[in-house]
């Protein structure tokens, strides 16, 4: 029976396919003419809806004036709108427009489609099992860096 491999090799190896499955994913978003901000807002949009503009940068990993760029960069194109809140008017919901959903639903089925690529040599047990052990160390280092 071999050694468990070390964290810092296990790392490594994480590293090295995040960066190859990250390639694979911009190449499969890349025809469509969005980056790669642009298609997490969008994507974002398209299975949660409506939401304000301060919800969606936590979300997508943006910063506050990163957002609003790309909230403005989409709007002009025409793939989102933006409207004042009801409750607050100082909060801005961004909503996909028709033409936003054209845009983004085909890409976004390409997209998982390649990631199906990517994962289709694991097994159901292997994908549940890979999804827990990234979970486990995803919390533990959130707990260490709260620390």
């Amino acid at each position: 029976m071999r050694n468990a491999p070390s964290a810092m090799h296990v790392w490594l190896v994480m590293l090295k396919a995040m960066q190859a499955i990250g390639g694979y994913a911009a190449a499969t978003i890349r025809p469509s003419g969005l980056g790669d901000s642009d298609f997490r807002v969008l994507e974002i949009l398209l299975h949660k809806g409506p939401l304000p503009v301060n919800t969606i940068g936590p979300k997508v990993d943006l910063t506050p004036g990163s957002i609003s760029v790309a909230v403005d960069r989409l709007h002009r194109k025409g793939f989102v709108s933006r409207t004042e809140s009801a409750e607050d008017r100082r909060v801005r919901i961004v909503a996909l427009t028709a033409k936003g959903k054209e845009l983004i639903g085909p890409v976004f089925r390409n997209h998982a489609a390649a990631m199906e690529k990517v994962f289709s040599e694991l097994t159901a047990e292997e994908l549940r099992n890979f999804e827990s052990a990234l979970k486990k160390a995803g919390r533990r280092a959130e707990g260490l860096l709260a620390q």
